[in-house]
């Protein structure tokens, strides 16, 4: 029956159908079970939940890694590097395996990014796009092509602006980043700014994405952080109490 079938058999998700799934599917088709550990088989929801998270991650990176129309083995290299620091050595090699497989196939992007919308919780696209942007910047260098693909990709997945804005700020080292970040703009008062650290603190905290597993969660509690540091940074410069 082969891994696809045997993943089928233990429950159809969300990712298995549509564009997603006959993407999946195509790259599967001649994997063992051996081969594609970085996806398990189990019924429950919050596996399935993500089992589609990951495939979502691997088919953006492709989609992103293709835009200028070339995939080079140094971006794989930093690709790797940055899936070891959220999914350590076994799974990364494991996730390397699909998205090799994954990088020959033809991806409609819009139409996976709209399945996506159509099944991921916001919180989760979230992260996703954390994740995906992450890895992008990993070789310190964005084409236009890659640029104007992420945020064609935030855009589909209908994250706002101020929320992208954020995500970006997040690997900005400046006060201009950090007030990217809380997503306010460097006039606002005092209250302003903790009031918007309060509001950040909230939606990006890592309980929201638990389910996902404990190495998503974990980069989630980066994202986190970055807001903690942020705010701190801001009240220093101000000398706020």
């Amino acid at each position: 029956m082969g891994f696809w079938g045997s993943l089928l058999g233990a429950g159809l998700g969300w990712w298995t159908l549509g564009p997603i799934g006959a993407i999946m599917g195509l790259v599967f088709g001649h994997m063992t079970e051996e081969q594609s550990g970085f996806l398990n088989q189990e019924k429950d929801r919050n596996s399935q939940s993500r089992n589609g998270f990951l495939a979502s991650l691997l088919i953006l990176v492709a989609a992103v890694m293709k835009a200028d129309g070339k995939v080079v083995k140094a971006e794989l290299e930093f690709v790797k590097r940055s899936l070891v620091l959220t999914f350590g050595e076994k799974q990364t090699a494991d996730a390397l395996l699909l998205l090799r497989d994954i990088l020959k196939q033809d991806i409609p992007v819009r139409d996976v990014v709209h399945q996506i919308r159509v099944n991921v919780p916001y919180d989760s696209r979230l992260q996703l796009l954390h994740l995906l942007y992450g890895i992008a910047k990993a070789d310190g260098h964005f084409s236009e092509e890659e640029k104007h693909l992420i945020v064609s990709i935030a855009q589909g997945l209908g994250i706002s602006t101020s929320d992208f804005e954020s995500i970006k700020g997040t690997f900005g080292t400046d006060l201009k980043s950090s007030y990217k970040v809380l997503e306010i703009e460097e006039a606002a008062s005092d209250d302003e700014v903790k009031k918007a650290y309060r509001k950040m603190a909230v939606r990006f905290h890592p309980d929201k994405v638990a389910h996902l597993g404990d190495d998503i969660k974990k980069t989630a509690e980066e994202k986190f952080k970055s807001v903690n540091e942020a705010y701190n940074k801001i009240r220093k410069e101000r000398n706020m109490k």
